[in-house]
């Protein structure tokens, strides 16, 4: 049972996808600090950040929007992740890894809204 945002495995998935995020950021040159690292950080921090606000506001139309508002952040993610292998800030070890995790939360996320969504 559910007690809480945080018992939910999409949210402790997204928390790990943020970590592994920041982590091969690191590496990326220094010029796109303010650029792709940037976007790609937040776009990712989105994801277990929304997930946690919508659980919060005791809703279910409004968690159900803020899990939309995190799967939209997580495309975001996903495009900007081609983008950095493309220009070869990834190998494609990494990005493989990093994206087929990102579509383990994209259906979880996805069955968590249909299971929730009363309609």
């Amino acid at each position: 049972m559910v007690k809480t945002y945080r018992d939910l495995i999409v949210w402790q998935k997204a928390m790990e996808l943020v970590t592994e995020i920041y982590h091969h950021t690191k590496a990326f040159p220094d010029e796109e600090r303010y650029g792709l690292t940037s976007q790609l950080r937040r776009s990712s921090v989105s994801l277990p950040s929304n997930m946690a606000e919508g659980y919060g506001r005791n809703s279910t139309q409004d968690y159900i929007r803020f899990l939309r508002i995190s799967n939209g952040s997580l495309f975001e993610l996903q495009t900007q992740l081609e983008i950095a292998r493309n220009l070869g800030f990834f190998t494609d070890e990494t990005f493989v890894v990093l994206f087929e995790s990102s579509r383990e939360i994209e259906r979880m996320l996805s069955s968590l809204i249909k299971k929730i969504n009363p309609s």
